[in-house]
């Protein structure tokens, strides 16, 4: 297994563990420039972009070009040896829906020149060209439209609401809620998701697929709910909601569930202190003070 990463939200460290491993190799590789890939390859799975609201509106431009660029080298790829292609599009590609829940019938309602544009847009024509791969070339493809999916290894300043709320409130810090807290999120354990793509990459499903947990709540009780799990004594702030900020993000998961017979199985509360313990680890490491070499 080759993994190529240009590291510009993301860090080596996140594979750390996987250094004594003879069948994983990384490499430091930006996917929106040409590149080779020597031997056979039997899967192509494209899963570069920055997914937090904060790194792509920070690089909205790289994010445009790894969405358009990038996906068509990895296709490419994927004709040239012959494998299936799976890209991770989002929930983002429906907006800020008219539909509630989400399925994948559902066009969305998308503002191509708002902020979020830059990611909602990249997602959506990574969707088309991929569709286009498989008509032209007969490549076996899938997409995937990811919901929010939290987890050990996401950065504390991601800027998403589960390491925002949770950094916050194991510092002791208020837990901002944009606007009254009213607009909806559900919330996937990583595993999950991957067991997701998975099953996905092996089936013959072509069209989009939603990947996420149905669980819907809204951003205040997920806030309170953190509070509970962490047992933090945190207040809770309001600030203004941000642009184009989508008010439901709910998957439907019919699709899923009679195609792949996938549905998450990882609760809640039990996936939170999971990630609660990894940012706990986190937080202690950062507070530690340097070690000083010994004589």
């Amino acid at each position: 297994m080759l993994g190529l990463d240009s590291f510009l939200t993301g860090s080596p460290s996140n594979v750390a563990h996987l250094a004594g491993e003879s069948r994983f190799q990384l490499r430091e590789q930006d996917i929106t420039q040409p590149f080779s890939i020597e031997g056979p390859v039997d899967r192509v799975v494209n899963m570069a972009s920055p997914a937090s609201p904060r790194d792509y509106l920070e690089h909205p431009i790289e994010t445009l070009d790894v969405g358009s660029a990038g996906t068509r080298r990895m296709l490419d790829l994927a004709v040239a040896k012959g494998a299936r292609f799976l890209t991770a599009s989002t929930s983002e590609c429906y907006g800020d829906p008219l539909v509630h829940p989400q399925a994948e019938s559902y066009w969305g309602n998308v503002n191509p020149v708002g902020p979020r544009s830059c990611y909602d847009e990249s997602k959506r024509f990574a969707e088309a060209l991929t569709m286009a791969y498989h008509r032209t070339h007969g490549l076996r493809t899938n997409i995937a439209r990811i919901f929010n999916t939290y987890g050990p290894r996401m950065k504390l300043d991601d800027g998403r609401v589960v390491p925002a709320f949770l950094d916050a409130a194991l510092r002791g810090a208020p837990l901002t809620v944009f606007g009254d807290g009213s607009q909806t999120r559900s919330f996937c354990y990583v595993s999950d998701l991957v067991d997701g793509l998975c099953k996905l990459m092996l089936s013959e499903e072509r069209y989009p697929v939603n990947l996420g947990n149905p669980r819907e709540m809204t951003i205040l009780e997920f806030a309170r709910h953190i509070l509970r799990v962490t047992g933090a004594s945190s207040e809770i702030v309001f600030d203004s909601l941000p642009e184009d900020d989508p008010q439901q993000r709910q998957p439907d998961i019919a699709k899923a569930r009679a195609l792949l017979g996938w549905e998450p199985a990882v609760d809640l509360d039990d996936g939170l202190a999971i990630t609660v313990e990894y940012f706990r680890g986190v937080q202690a490491s950062a507070a530690a003070p340097p070690q000083t070499p010994g004589n």
